[in-house]
C-alpha cells in the first residue's frame, strides 16, 4: 500500500495551484500580448538593419535584453496606477488593484527586470542599444504614466516609447542611428496615435472614472465636435507620404511603396469614417485594422529589402 495518502497529495496539488497562479499574475504583469508585438517590430528592425539575421546570436542576446526592459516598463507602470486601475472596470481584476501581488513586490520585480535588461544589452549587444532602452523605460514609466493624470497630450508622449522597439532592433543589429531607423521610428509613431484615440474613444467612461485624460479635453466639453475623429484622420493622412520614406531612402522597392500606399489609404477611410460618426462600431474598426496595418506593412518592408538585398 502506498504510503502517500490525500494528506500529502493535497498540500502538493494546493502549493503547485498557488505557484501556477502566481506564475500568471507575474506574466499578466508584463502585458504579454503587447510585450510580443514589440518584440516582433524588434525581430523586423534587427533583419532591416542587418539585411536578415546573420547573427542569431546577437538576436536573441537583443530580444532577451528588450524584453526584461519591456516587462519592467509594464510591470511599473501597473505598480504606479494601481489605484487607478482600482476605479476602471477594464484593470480592476489586475494583480495589484485585485490584491493577487503586493505593491512592495511588484516594485521589486519591475525595477530587478529593468536593471537586468539593460545590463544584458550592455554586456552582450551595445551600448547604444542599451541607452535607447532605458530612454524607453523611463519615458514610459517617469514622463508617460504620470502625465495621464493631467493632460491628453501624454499620447504624443507615450508615442516616443511605443516607437522605438523597432529602432532598438535597427541598432541591434547596427550599433547606429541613421536613416532607417529614423523612417521605422516615424512610422509607427505616427501610426500609434489613430490607434490610441480609438482605444481613449471606447474606454473614454473608464478613463474618466479613473481620472485619466486620455482624450483631448476639447472633446470631453463638445462630444458632438468629432474632435477625436478629427484627431485620427490627420495622423493616418500623415502617415501615408511618411510610409513612403523606406521608398524614398532606397530601403525597399515600387512594390513595398505600393502595399504602402493601399494599407495607409485603408487606414485614411476607416479614421474618416470614425470622423464621420464617432460610434463603437467605427472605433473598433480603426482599432482592428491598426493592428492589421502594421504587422502587415513591417513584413512587407522586410520582404521588399531583403529582396532588394539579394
Amino acid at each position: 500500500m502506498s504510503s502517500i495518502g490525500p494528506s500529502t497529495t493535497r498540500p502538493f496539488i494546493a502549493e503547485r495551484t498557488t505557484l501556477a497562479v502566481r506564475f500568471a499574475d507575474y506574466l499578466e504583469l508584463t502585458k504579454p500580448r503587447i510585450a510580443v508585438m514589440a518584440l516582433v517590430t524588434v525581430t523586423l528592425g534587427f533583419t532591416l538593419g542587418g539585411h536578415g539575421i546573420s547573427n542569431a546570436a546577437l538576436l536573441l542576446h537583443s530580444l532577451l535584453g528588450i524584453g526584461l526592459v519591456a516587462a519592467a516598463s509594464s510591470a511599473l507602470n501597473q505598480w504606479q496606477e494601481r489605484d487607478t486601475d482600482a476605479l476602471m472596470h477594464r484593470t480592476a481584476d489586475r494583480p495589484l488593484p485585485s490584491g493577487r501581488l503586493l505593491s512592495g513586490e511588484v516594485l521589486l520585480f519591475g525595477l530587478a527586470t529593468g536593471i537586468a535588461g539593460v545590463a544584458w544589452l550592455v554586456l552582450w549587444v551595445n551600448l547604444l542599444t542599451a541607452g535607447l532602452s532605458l530612454l524607453t523605460l523611463l519615458l514610459y514609466t517617469a514622463v508617460y504614466t504620470p502625465l495621464k493624470r493631467y493632460t491628453s497630450f501624454c499620447t504624443a508622449i507615450g508615442a516616443i516609447p511605443g516607437a522605438l522597439p523597432p529602432v532598438l532592433g535597427w541598432t541591434a543589429a547596427t550599433g547606429r542611428l541613421d536613416l532607417g531607423a529614423l523612417a521605422l521610428f516615424s512610422i509607427l509613431f505616427l501610426w500609434q496615435f489613430p490607434h490610441f484615440l480609438a482605444i481613449a474613444w471606447l474606454y473614454r467612461d473608464d478613463y474618466r472614472r479613473g481620472g485619466l485624460k486620455m482624450l483631448p479635453a476639447a472633446a470631453e466639453k463638445h462630444p458632438a465636435a468629432r474632435i477625436t475623429g478629427i484627431l485620427a484622420v490627420t495622423y493616418a493622412t500623415a502617415l501615408i507620404p511618411v510610409s513612403l520614406l523606406p521608398r524614398v531612402w532606397e530601403l525597399a522597392g515600387p512594390r513595398y511603396a505600393a502595399a504602402a500606399l493601399a494599407l495607409g489609404l485603408g487606414y485614411f477611410v476607416v479614421s474618416l469614417l470614425f470622423a464621420r460618426r464617432e460610434t463603437p462600431q467605427s472605433a473598433r474598426r480603426v482599432l482592428y485594422y491598426s493592428l492589421i496595418y502594421l504587422p502587415l506593412l513591417l513584413t512587407l518592408l522586410t520582404w521588399e529589402h531583403l529582396r532588394l538585398m539579394q
